[in-house]
């Protein structure tokens, strides 16, 4: 799927979501931890990335695994999008000042208890990353249009606490993309399949 900015902005919503939401596989009906992520898309000149983390396997939640930069809402951030900036920014130096926020996704509630908030936003090269080595183990880019193409959108399935759950995925090289990450990737997309 080849897309342009625009077309990408047009798509999106153009304030954090109010009450629209993607429900992931599993997720319960009790209070959720309120966070946010950044979608950072990088504008390459060979084509548009997305840059992506791989957690280091100690952390608590989601342990390894493919993530957006991004984390729980704290008390001092004001909105959905200074958290995803915030956090951004201490897991793996990004500052704000090279993202261009170009609107929003709805909330992703998810099977571990978080209602996330996803910030797509464009980032311009060059920049520095500085990443945290408690939280990311490494900081890596997936082209765009490899993520957004649904032939690339496997479903999966586990038992997780006495249910069958689904999921998608989305192996690439030696990474595997799956869960909220992967669920989020694909809001995009059916967002864009529709615009």
């Amino acid at each position: 799927m080849s897309i342009d900015l625009d077309r990408l902005r047009h798509c999106l919503l153009a304030a954090p979501p109010d009450g629209e939401a993607v429900i992931e596989d599993g997720a319960g009906s009790g209070a959720l931890t309120a966070a946010a992520v950044l979608f950072p898309i990088v504008l390459r000149d060979n084509g548009y990335t997305v840059l992506l983390t791989q957690r280091t396997a100690h952390l608590r939640d989601h342990a390894g695994q493919v993530s957006f930069p991004g984390g729980r809402v704290e008390e001092t951030d004001a909105t959905p999008l200074d958290t995803a900036l915030r956090e951004t920014e201490e897991e793996i130096g990004l500052t704000r000042n090279h993202v261009e926020v170009l609107g929003y996704l709805p909330e992703y509630r998810t099977g571990t208890g978080f209602r996330v908030v996803p910030v797509v936003g464009v980032v311009t090269p060059p920049f520095d990353l500085r990443p945290d080595p408690f939280e990311v183990a490494e900081v890596f880019e997936v082209p765009l249009s490899f993520l957004l193409d649904q032939s690339n959108h496997q479903r999966h399935s586990v038992h997780l606490r006495g249910a069958l759950r689904h999921y998608f995925a989305m192996p690439y090289g030696d990474y595997f993309i799956w869960g909220a990450t992967a669920g989020m990737i694909r809001s995009l997309t059916e967002r864009l399949v529709v615009s």
